[in-house]
C-alpha cells in the first residue's frame, strides 16, 4: 500500500514524497481513512510508529476541502499535547507535511513570551497546537475564539491526564463547538482515558495496531543490576567501553539529572541536562546540540520522554526506573523508532526491584539481566522504598549515593507549562459528556 491509495490530494503527497516516505505505517494505515471518514477515533499506538503523520496528513487533507474563511483566518483544529517538546515536534510535522497548502499554524507553550504568540493569534491561523496551560491564559485574555474549530485532536492523552490536565482539558472544551471530530491518541491505556474516551468521543473507532501497554520489538531491553551508589560509574563505563556516541539518560528527579550531568562532565562526556527547571531556550539548545551530535549525553526527566523524536536514536538509559510503570514504556520508546534498532538499557538496584517487577507485569515479557564484572551488587544491602531520601524520620527510603532522590512533588508543573488553570494529578473521571 501506498500514501497515494489513502485519499490524500497530491500537494500533500508532494510533502510525503520530499520527506523520504513511501509506504504508510500501520497506524497510519488504519487512521487516515477512517479520520477522512469523518468519525471520532480512539487509537492506541507505541511511540514511534508514526502516529503524528497518522492524524496531522488526514487533518489536512480535511482543512483543504473545507471552505474558505472570509476575512480573518478562524481556528479550524486544536491540538492539545502536555509538553512544550511535543508541542513544538508536531508543530513542525503540520508545517512540513502542509508545505504546498496555505494554512497557518502556530505552537503555543509556556516558557517563552506570550507577546508573540497573541501577535500571531490576533492575525489569525487555522491550526493551533498547544499545551492546555498557556492556552487557558489566552483564552482568558480572549486572544483565541475557539468558536469554529472542526477538528480537535488530544495527543498522548495519557500523559496529559498523569500530569494533572483533566481540568484544564474540561475547561478547553466548553470553548468548543459541540460539532466536531474528536481524536484521541494515547500510548497506553488506564481506567482514566477509557472515562476521557467515553465523555469525549462520539462512537469512536478503534485504532490499535499492537498490544497496549507494549514496548516495539524493535527495541532491545536488558537490565544491569548494581548497588544505587555505583550507577553513575556503571553508566561511565558502559558508555566509554561499548563506545555509544549518542544516549538518552533518564533521570528520576531534576536535582537528580543535574547532578548526573555534572558527573558525566567531569567524567570526560558531553553532556546536558533537560528538566522543567530549565528555561525554554536552555531545553531547545540542548535538544538540538543532541541531536546534531554535539553532545553525547542527553540527561533527562520524563518532561523529555514524548518530546523528543530522533529516527535513529540508539541508546536509551534507564537511570532510575520511573515510579509509573507506564512511563518505561515512552521512555524506551525514545528509541527503535520508525522501523529502526534500538537498545534500551537499565540500571536497577536493590531499591527498585518492585517497580521492576511492575514494568514487567504492564508489559508481558521479563527482561533479561545480565551483571557486568566488578558491579556485582552486594546481598547484604537491604531495599528500601524510594519515595523519601533515606536516613529521615518515618522514611520510606532509598537516597544511596546521591542517585535516588526523593519523588518530584511538583511532576506536573516541572513536566509543562506552570498554569495558574493546573489541577491536581487524575481527578476523578466523570462519564458527562463535554
Amino acid at each position: 500500500m501506498s500514501f497515494s491509495t489513502l485519499g490524500l490530494s497530491e500537494p500533500i503527497l508532494k510533502s510525503i514524497k520530499e520527506q523520504g516516505y513511501t509506504k504508510p505505517t500501520p497506524v497510519q494505515k488504519q487512521a487516515i481513512p477512517i479520520i477522512l471518514n469523518g468519525n471520532d477515533v480512539l487509537a492506541g499506538a507505541q511511540t514511534g510508529t508514526g502516529k503524528t503523520a497518522g492524524f496531522t496528513l488526514p487533518l489536512l487533507e480535511k482543512l483543504s476541502k473545507l471552505p474558505k474563511n472570509k476575512g480573518k483566518k478562524k481556528v479550524r483544529a486544536l491540538i492539545l499535547t502536555p509538553t512544550r517538546e511535543l508541542a513544538a515536534q508536531v508543530a513542525q510535522s503540520v508545517k512540513i507535511y502542509g508545505t504546498h497548502l496555505s494554512f497557518t499554524s502556530t505552537v503555543i507553550f509556556g516558557g517563552v513570551g506570550i507577546n508573540p504568540q497573541i501577535n500571531i493569534l490576533k492575525k489569525g491561523v487555522d491550526i493551533i497546537i498547544a499545551t492546555p496551560g498557556r492556552l487557558l491564559d489566552l483564552i482568558g485574555q480572549r486572544v483565541v475564539d475557539l468558536s469554529s474549530v472542526d477538528t480537535l485532536i488530544l495527543d498522548e492523552a495519557d500523559r496529559m491526564l498523569d500530569m494533572g490536565f483533566i481540568n484544564d482539558i474540561k475547561k478547553i472544551l466548553v470553548k468548543l463547538p459541540k460539532q466536531r471530530q474528536n481524536l484521541l491518541f494515547s500510548a497506553t491505556f488506564s481506567n482514566d482515558i477509557k472515562r476521557l474516551a467515553d465523555g469525549l468521543l462520539n462512537s469512536p473507532k478503534n485504532i490499535e495496531v499492537a498490544r497496549r501497554n507494549t514496548s516495539a520489538e524493535t527495541i532491545a531491553q536488558k537490565v544491569y543490576p548494581v548497588d544505587c551508589k555505583r550507577k553513575r560509574e556503571l553508566l561511565v563505563e558502559l558508555i566509554k567501553k561499548e563506545k555509544w556516541s549518542q544516549v538518552l539518560v533518564f533521570t528520576r528527579t531534576k536535582h537528580g539529572a543535574n547532578k548526573l550531568t555534572e558527573y558525566l562532565l567531569n567524567s570526560m562526556i558531553n553532556s546536558a541536562a533537560i528538566h522543567g527547571n530549565k528555561s525554554q531556550s536552555a531545553r531547545t539548545k540542548a535538544l538540538a546540540n543532541f541531536k546534531d551530535g554535539s553532545i553525547r549525553v542527553l540527561v533527562a526527566t520524563d518532561i523529555a520522554a514524548r518530546g523528543i523524536d530522533i529516527d535513529q536514536l540508539p541508546h536509551v538509559v534507564n537511570f532510575e526506573l520511573p515510579s509509573v510503570a507506564e512511563d518505561y514504556v515512552h521512555r524506551i520508546g525514545r528509541t527503535g523508532r520508525a522501523g529502526n534498532v534500538g537498545e534500551a538499557v537499565s540500571l536497577v538496584c536493590v531499591d527498585e526491584h518492585i517497580i521492576l517487577k511492575g514494568i514487567e507485569k504492564l508489559i508481558k515479557k521479563n527482561i533479561p539481566k545480565e551483571i557486568v564484572d566488578g558491579y556485582r551488587p552486594d546481598p547484604s544491602i537491604k531495599a528500601e522504598p524510594i519515595q523519601k531520601k533515606r536516613g529521615q524520620k518515618g522514611s520510606s527510603g532509598g537516597n544511596r549515593g546521591n542517585n535516588s532522590n526523593s519523588r518530584d512533588k511538583n511532576r506536573r508543573k516541572s513536566n509543562s507549562d506552570s498554569s495558574p488553570h493546573q489541577n491536581h494529578r487524575r481527578s476523578g473521571g466523570e462519564h458527562k459528556k463535554w
